[in-house]
């Protein structure tokens, strides 16, 4: 139908058109579904579901549908049980690597009587057995007997709290293939990290100048009657046990032996034998120099020329051996601990990205929505506040089920990945997943026999009031939820840098805690020389930094900004340069390394061949554009000839 007279088509424009518009016509921008993402990647993004509405479909293809998502619920399910027994078989795996070498570390009293270098081992010792229970338990066993006073353990505990969040940290890592994803869930775990150490930062001096934490307890357990229990409830290891059990068993008691101080237990492997033992008690008659050397209590006689007495001699039966699978092999604990390593974190990556793909293609749709709407969003005013202290007692409630705090923490990195929990909503629950975490082992405390329960119950409720104090500073005041704005901008740089990721897991929890331990144990006189200049730096650069972004006019004309510093001294450009060209370089030269070992000459002289068949394939259009420059310059080269 042709346009009436004086009224102008739109319905097809031309390139005319954009000659003949007015100048004072709005012409609307194009844009993508993506650019909102692009604008603010931190957005949720809409899980849309792509498919049929269940209304379209027929009998059939309802009944597909709804067998479909049982399957993918069934598999969701079992990989997620893979996965919790990944990170458990994960926990074997450092304690096997590194655990004899965590008990080393705790040999030395002299230097767990420096705070600081009882917050940088149990840091250490965290990370090497990748559980904040068994350091905890080491610590515990140290107090028992005499090794360690109450008051120097409060700082190792405050190390183990942060040495727990490594787990997620890794986890978020696996994530790094899609930018947005990773964007999120690396900001998701490290809110976790930036919450202990900021606690540290204010807690740690508090300690130490008036022993707050353990006055405190010490008051509690003065105050109340409290009767050891049964031991802990066993929830989920329940059900994982049967298959980590199958795999491998360890002798945590080695470890604890190690760290008092018992020269046998060095020679003893962590990997359990016999799991079945009974222990059987027997006198026995011994010679003495002389009768002032007999057992009190005991017979004591002489016969002839020797003096014989009595003594108890305990001896351990074995009775029956365990089931897992390296019982018979006769492997060092290194060798076995680098096996499990491996096959853990393949089996950690392998389950992790099924449960992604799975949760990507469940959660559409109206489920979605229905999700998003029950996790994410808040009670309506004036009751919004309520909402997070509900997230932390669910956080708390779910640790306390699953009996870890990395295991929690690590099933929901995933979920903030791929935008089904907020960044808001996943701080709240990792702050009740630390309060969880120490019910547990308040509970364990508990079931500690007489002479050590007072001891074993006041470090676990140190723990407990560590993090109740974290949360009061960093949570009920929105303005001082720091983790969060922290854990955001440290997402957004690794999103665009995905190497820094790994810089910061080695510098934070490695390669800063050992420096400070190497300067621990050089003396207190070059801790302070050290430290002192780099907190007072870094101090410096954190307020130029906020006068930059806020109130520039104030500051000289040379520090409002950093270009007077040479480039890699203010950005990460030329680093990222450095470090994608020496990624391309190994590449490249891994590549031809493999190519060299698995093809002969004479395959190789066939490649080359063929390749030279394959040339005349090539574009035709580029050949004969390229033909007549040749054959130009060829004529050129004659004539100047």
């Amino acid at each position: 139908m042709a346009p009436r007279p004086g009224v102008r088509d739109t319905s097809s424009p031309t390139l005319d058109d954009a000659d003949t518009a007015p100048k004072d016509s709005v012409v609307l921008p194009a844009y993508s579904t993506e650019d909102k993402y692009e604008d603010d990647p931190w957005n949720l993004p809409e899980l849309q579901d792509n498919g049929l509405k269940w209304s379209e479909l027929d009998t059939k293809g309802k009944v597909m549908r709804v067998l479909t998502a049982i399957v993918k619920f069934i598999l969701l399910v079992g990989f997620l049980y893979m996965f919790v027994c990944s990170l458990d078989v994960l926990s074997s795996a450092f304690q096997l690597v590194g655990g004899k070498a965590a008990g080393d570390i705790f040999q030395d009293n002299a230097v767990l009587s420096n705070p600081v270098a009882g917050l940088v081992i149990g840091v250490l010792v965290t990370v090497l057995v990748q559980s904040s229970s068994t350091s905890s338990s080491i610590v515990v066993s140290m107090v028992s007997s005499g090794l360690l006073e109450v008051q120097s353990a409060v700082p190792v505990i405050m190390g183990a709290n942060i040495g727990t969040s490594v787990t997620n940290t890794i986890v978020a890592m696996m994530q790094a293939g899609d930018r947005n994803e990773f964007r999120r869930a690396f900001a998701g775990a490290t809110v976790h990290d930036f919450f202990n150490w900021l606690s540290v930062l204010v807690l740690l001096p508090l300690e130490a100048a008036t022993g707050v934490l353990y006055k405190l307890t010490k008051i509690v357990i003065d105050s109340f009657n409290i009767q050891g229990g049964n031991n802990t409830p066993d929830l989920l290891n329940v059900i994982t046990d049967p298959l980590t059990d199958a795999i491998i068993e360890l002798d945590k008691n080695v470890i604890s032996d190690i760290a008092t101080g018992d020269p046998a237990a060095r020679n003893k492997s962590l990997i359990k034998i016999w799991c079945k033992t009974e222990k059987s008690t027997t006198l026995v008659n011994i010679t003495v120099p002389s009768a002032a050397n007999c057992t009190t209590g005991a017979l004591c006689w002489v016969e002839g020329n020797k003096t014989f007495t009595q003594i108890n001699v305990t001896e351990t039966i074995n009775l029956e051996r365990c089931n897992h699978i390296f019982v018979y092999a006769n492997l060092p604990d290194l060798a076995v601990g680098l096996i499990l390593l491996a096959l853990s974190l393949l089996i950690l990556c392998t389950c992790l990205i099924l449960i992604v793909k799975l949760l990507n293609s469940m959660l559409k749709g109206q489920v979605a929505v229905v999700i998003k709407k029950v996790l994410n969003t808040d009670f309506p005013f004036p009751f919004g506040w309520v909402t997070g202290y509900i997230a932390i007692m669910v956080g708390a409630g779910m640790t306390f089920i699953v009996q870890s705090s990395s295991v929690f923490t690590s099933a929901i990195t995933p979920l903030v990945g791929i935008g089904v929990i907020s960044l808001e909503r996943a701080y709240p629950l990792t702050l009740g997943s630390n309060i969880g975490t120490t019910t547990t082992a308040i509970l364990a405390a508990m079931a500690a026999p007489g002479e050590t329960l007072a001891n074993s119950l006041q470090i676990a409720l140190c723990h407990f009031f560590f993090n109740i104090a974290g949360i009061l500073l960093w949570y009920p005041i929105p303005f001082t939820r720091i983790p969060i704005r922290l854990a955001r901008a440290l997402g957004n740089r690794t999103a665009k840098y995905r190497w820094f990721a790994a810089i910061y897991l080695l510098l934070c929890f490695f390669l800063m805690p050992l420096t400070i331990l190497g300067l621990s144990l050089a003396g207190w006189q070059a801790l302070v020389g050290v430290a002192v200049p780099i907190v007072v730096l870094a101090i410096f650069i954190i307020v130029v930094n906020l006068m930059q972004a806020r109130c520039p006019q104030y500051l000289p004309s040379a520090l409002r900004d950093w270009d007077f510093l040479p480039r890699p001294l203010h950005s990460m450009a030329p680093w990222d340069r450095v470090v994608m060209s020496g990624m391309a370089f190994c590449g490249a030269r891994c590549c031809c390394c493999c190519k060299r070992c698995q093809s002969t000459e004479d395959e190789e002289k066939g490649l080359q061949e063929r390749k030279k068949s394959l040339e005349i394939y090539d574009n035709p259009v580029l050949t004969r554009d390229d033909e007549p420059q040749e054959t130009s310059k060829e004529t050129m080269k004659a004539t100047q000839l």
